[in-house]
């Protein structure tokens, strides 16, 4: 299992590609919040003909766990790219295309105003912007530090454990073997990770600052939706790509959180649509 030291925490990281020696332009993949880089595999290959795509675990999350004496590096979007930029330095990758869900699209937008520079071209998935509700905020912070605190290995053993928990994310089924992924990733994430991340992420700061720094993206980026999302509407995608020409919006007929499991050839149609394009127009 190959890890790259990062910030004083060892990172698992993958390559998906045809050959070690490629000239390929390389295409990098962030997880969302409880998750890992598994769930990008199956995009990752069906994109290997033309990049050569980079998988890897947020810190704390997946295979990225946290050592005993973990440095306090911080649990805010800004920090989780921050150990991007410091992952493309490890690995010698100056300009790269960024592919990420969720919360790694949170992520994956501050690191495109931090470091402009290192990115040609950029998808987001499953993002937007919140509305700020005091009550309904602090309801989800509670409710989910419970949710991580209760967590047990035998989940996994229980029937259709992996249905009922990604029944929330989804609208079309996807494979058992997807779904049992993200349950053991969600099971190994440490706390202090998940939690942190939690608060960052849905804030009343996140509110105020999403906004202005989905305006100033100045890389062409192309923001992906699923019209039965309940995690983040697509309004709240749609809404985010109106502050600014260079996000061009799709939102993904009959799929929720995860559309590039549920509908994965629409989702790589959109993808290498918006890749073509402005590849032809840079």
């Amino acid at each position: 299992m190959p890890t790259i030291n990062v910030r004083g925490v060892n990172h698992h990281y993958e390559w998906i590609r045809h050959s070690e020696n490629s000239a390929k332009p390389v295409m990098v993949f962030v997880h969302g919040w409880g998750g890992s880089g598994r769930y990008w595999q199956g995009t990752a290959i069906a994109l290997a003909n033309d990049f050569d795509c980079l998988l890897y675990d947020l810190r704390g999350f997946g295979r990225s766990s946290l050592p005993k004496n973990a440095p306090n590096l911080g649990y805010a979007m800004e920090d989780y790219a921050d150990d991007l930029a410091a992952l493309l330095d490890a690995l010698n990758l100056n300009r790269v295309y960024l592919n990420a869900h969720s919360m790694g699209a949170s992520i994956a937008t501050f690191f495109l105003n931090r470091y402009t520079e290192r990115v040609q071209q950029a998808i987001l998935t499953c993002n937007g912007i919140f509305e700020y509700d005091a009550r309904a905020f602090a309801a989800f912070h509670k409710f989910g530090g419970y949710v991580v605190k209760f967590r047990y290995n035998w989940f996994l053993k229980f029937p259709f454990a992996d249905r009922m928990f990604m029944a929330r994310f989804l609208h079309r089924p996807i494979h058992k073997s997807d779904r049992l992924a993200f349950l053991e990733d969600f099971l190994l994430a440490d706390y202090e990770a998940a939690v942190g991340t939690i608060y960052t992420s849905v804030s009343k700061q996140a509110v105020e600052t999403m906004p202005k720094e989905f305006a100033k993206l100045t890389v062409p980026t192309l923001m992906v939706s699923g019209e039965k999302d309940i995690i983040i509407p697509a309004k709240m995608g749609k809404q985010a790509a109106a502050l600014n020409d260079q996000i061009q919006y799709v939102e993904l007929p009959k799929t929720s959180h995860f559309p590039m499991l549920e509908d994965k050839t629409a989702y790589l149609n959109a993808v290498k649509e918006f890749l073509q394009v402005n590849s032809a127009v840079a």
